[in-house]
């Protein structure tokens, strides 16, 4: 995707094919809650 906001947006089409630091940060964090769910 090319980012639209944040600091991102200055790169325009070279931020294609980058990883968004917030989203991968909410992925783990979602994944470690349901590993905790199963584990319950």
């Amino acid at each position: 995707m090319i980012a639209k906001v944040g600091k991102a947006k200055s790169l325009g089409e070279r931020s294609r094919g980058h990883v968004d630091p917030g989203a991968m940060s909410v992925t783990i964090l979602l994944e470690a809650i349901a590993d905790g769910i199963e584990q319950a």
